[in-house]
C-alpha cells in the first residue's frame, strides 16, 4: 500500500502543491492591482508557445516548450498594451480580445498539427498531466535517499522547485519597489522608482510561474491559483506579508484536499472512477474563497 502511494501519488501531490504556490506568489500582486484578468491572458495564450516549439522542434523536451510559452507570453503583454495605448479601451477588454484569440489559435494550431498524436491534446491543455506525473522507480520511502530511484522522478518536480525558489528571491529582492507600485504608483514614481520596470518585473514574474506550472497542471490550476489563494487571503488580513503567506498555505491547502478527494473521494462514495484532480483542486479553492467572502475578518474592507 505505501509502495503504491509512493509510485503513483506521492510525486502528484507534490507537484500540484509546488505549482499551487507558485502561481500563488505572484497572485497577490495581481490581485492587489486588480489585475487578475492578466494572470488568465497569460495562462492561456502560453498554449500557442507550446504547440510553437513543439512544431519548430519536432520534440516535446522541455526547452523548446518552455521557450515557446514564454515568447508567446511576451508577445501577448506587448499586444496588450498596444492595444491600450492605440485605442484606449478598458484593459480588461485588450486582455480578453488578445487571450482569446491566441489561445484560439493555439488549439487549431494543436489540432492541424503533429502534437495531435503525441499526447498533447485540449484536455491535456485544460487539465494538465498531473495524474500522469508518476514515480515508477520508487520502491519504498527509502528511494527517498536512494539516487538511482531519485533520478527516475519526473522532471516537473525539479523545474517547479527551482522556479519557487526563483520567484521567492525575485520578490524578496523586489519587495519595496513591487510593494509600492501595487499601492501607490504615483508616489512610488515620485520617489525614484520606475513603474514600467517594476510592472515588467510583476509580468516576468507571472510569465515564469505560468509556462513553469502550464505543463504539469493546465490551464485551470493555473487560472484558480493565480487567483482564489490571493483573494482569500486578503479577506483575511491586511499585512502584505502575511497576505502572500497566507496565500501560499491556502494554496498547498487547495492542492493536498482537491487532489485527494479526486483520487480516493469517488470510493468512499461507491463511485468508480476518480476525478479530475485540476478540476477538484481549482473547485476546493474556490470553495475556500467563498468561505473567505462569508466568514473573513475583512471581507467589509471598502473598495
Amino acid at each position: 500500500m505505501h509502495t503504491e502511494f509512493i509510485q503513483l501519488s506521492l510525486v502528484p501531490l507534490v507537484i500540484a502543491v509546488l505549482a499551487s504556490a507558485v502561481c500563488a506568489l505572484p497572485g497577490n500582486f495581481l490581485v492587489l492591482r486588480r489585475q487578475s484578468l492578466l494572470g488568465d491572458a497569460i495562462s492561456h495564450v502560453v498554449l500557442l508557445g507550446l504547440v510553437g516549439g513543439f512544431a519548430f522542434t519536432g520534440t516535446l523536451s522541455t526547452g523548446p516548450m518552455l521557450t515557446g510559452a514564454a515568447i508567446s507570453a511576451l508577445v501577448a503583454v506587448v499586444l496588450i498594451e498596444t492595444i491600450q495605448r492605440l485605442t484606449h479601451i478598458e484593459p480588461g477588454a485588450a486582455m480578453g480580445v488578445v487571450f482569446t484569440a491566441m489561445f484560439a489559435a493555439g488549439v487549431l494550431w494543436l489540432e492541424q498539427s503533429r502534437s495531435a498524436t503525441l499526447h498533447f491534446d485540449v484536455e491535456h491543455v485544460l487539465y494538465g498531466n498531473l495524474e500522469s506525473l508518476i514515480w515508477l522507480d520508487a520502491e519504498g520511502w527509502s528511494s527517498l535517499w536512494d539516487p538511482a530511484a531519485l533520478s527516475g522522478l519526473p522532471s516537473a518536480l525539479a523545474r517547479l522547485i527551482v522556479i519557487l525558489v526563483i520567484l521567492a528571491v525575485m520578490t524578496l529582492a523586489g519587495w519595496r519597489p513591487l510593494k509600492a507600485g501595487t499601492f501607490d504608483p504615483g508616489f512610488a514614481a515620485s520617489a525614484g522608482a520606475r513603474p514600467a520596470l517594476v510592472s515588467g518585473l510583476l509580468l516576468a514574474m507571472v510569465a515564469l510561474a505560468t509556462v513553469a506550472a502550464f505543463q504539469a497542471v493546465g490551464a485551470i490550476i493555473v487560472v484558480a491559483m493565480l487567483t482564489c489563494p490571493a483573494a482569500s487571503a486578503r479577506l483575511l488580513t491586511d499585512h502584505m506579508a502575511t497576505q502572500i503567506g497566507i496565500s501560499v498555505l491556502l494554496a498547498a491547502i487547495s492542492a493536498l484536499c482537491g487532489y485527494t478527494l479526486a483520487a480516493w473521494g469517488p470510493g468512499w462514495v461507491g463511485w468508480h472512477n476518480s476525478l479530475s484532480a485540476a478540476g477538484m483542486i481549482a473547485l476546493v479553492s474556490g470553495l475556500i474563497m467563498a468561505l473567505a467572502c462569508l466568514y473573513g475578518p475583512r471581507r467589509h474592507r471598502p473598495a
